[in-house]
């Protein structure tokens, strides 16, 4: 691949499955070991040709703006636009309202999902577009992807019935040339091609396959999912065991069982820290035991016991033990 990697970021939606925590910011800015879910995106796309010249767009909604902030202030140096879409009409819908970008070598990721990718193959793909997968045991939850006797993608698939093709739909796609893409979408979109009364980016491949689209589904060995609160934790546990923690930031006078992110501005003592436990920066921790927990930056937990819990940016916490899932500035006492 010798042009330019064109990225594109749909995330205008509202979230709902993360609430509390999306009424007050967008689902890929909220933490796991120790970064934003958008932020471990972002890294792992290092790996992508040409990564230094790549342009990201992306797509956004409500609390959009707090995108374009972690972007200016986390990655200054990423060529980034940004598109809003106002009408929340489904995937090809949003992908649409990014036209203007969507030209030649195109990425596209939904950052519900974290995954173990490397994209520096994509330098050599033969393939017109790839899809990436990943095998389940139960597929009927998913999307999934039909393979032909050739090898090639011939269908997708969403929810099916049967346990006959399991590999599901992580959502990252590439195309070789995003102009096709887009000349799909306007063709779904003009034939009112919906599914559930939505553009689902699904029924645009599935017209480039008829037309002769030759897809290849790339499988990965790590998905995880990032879109509701239990899945946060699972995948905070998995990324400090993958290497996440920060061991040489631990303060002392605490017992701390690894892994364990603790940013080196957050403050911590007299505690009992671990395992799974990710600690933002600026937060409190004093007199407190938390296990399997992302506390984010600012909050304070005193005198508290803390399990299977995330817990928003300055939130406090005071006299509590048991599991809490609170969003940013609340405040629980169980004195």
């Amino acid at each position: 691949m010798t042009e330019k990697l064109n990225i594109v970021i749909p995330m205008a939606g509202f979230g709902t499955r993360l609430r509390p925590h999306t009424w007050s910011k967008p689902k890929p800015l909220v933490s796991a070991a120790g970064k934003a879910v958008l932020g471990h995106v972002l890294d792992s796309l290092q790996s992508a040709p040409n990564a230094e010249h790549a342009e990201i767009t992306f797509i956004l909604g409500y609390l959009g703006a707090q995108v374009e902030g972690f972007m200016a202030r986390e990655y200054p140096q990423t060529k980034t636009h940004y598109v809003y879409q106002q009408e929340l009409l489904g995937q090809s819908h949003a992908i649409a309202q990014a036209r203007e970008f969507i030209t030649g070598p195109t990425l596209i990721l939904f950052v519900d999902t974290l995954v173990d990718a490397d994209y520096a193959f994509l330098a050599d793909e033969e393939a017109d577009a790839v899809i990436w997968v990943k095998e389940v045991d139960d597929p009927r939850r998913f999307g999934v992807v039909e393979l032909g006797a050739d090898g090639w993608v011939n269908g997708l698939i969403e929810k099916p019935d049967s346990l006959d093709n399991n590999l599901a739909i992580v959502g990252i796609y590439y195309f070789k040339r995003g102009e096709d893409l887009m000349q799909a979408i306007d063709e779904q979109i003009a034939g009112k091609l919906q599914t559930k009364n939505e553009y689902f980016l699904a029924d645009a491949i599935g017209l480039m396959i008829k037309q002769g689209l030759k897809l290849r589904a790339k499988e990965v060995d790590l998905w995880l999912d990032a879109g509701l609160p239990e899945s946060v934790l699972e995948s905070n546990r998995t990324l400090l065991g993958r290497g996440y923690d920060n061991p040489e930031q631990h303060p002392a006078g605490n017992v701390i069982h690894s892994p364990v992110f603790i940013h080196p501005d957050a403050k911590v003592t007299d505690s009992e820290i671990g395992p799974h436990v990710t600690i933002a920066a600026g937060a409190v921790i004093a007199s407190s035991t938390l296990m399997d927990a992302v506390i984010e930056s600012g909050a304070e937990i005193h005198n508290s016991k803390l399990s299977d819990s995330i817990v928003g940016e300055r939130a406090k916490v005071s006299e509590y033990s048991g599991s809490l899932n609170i969003g940013d500035d609340s405040e629980v006492s169980g004195a």
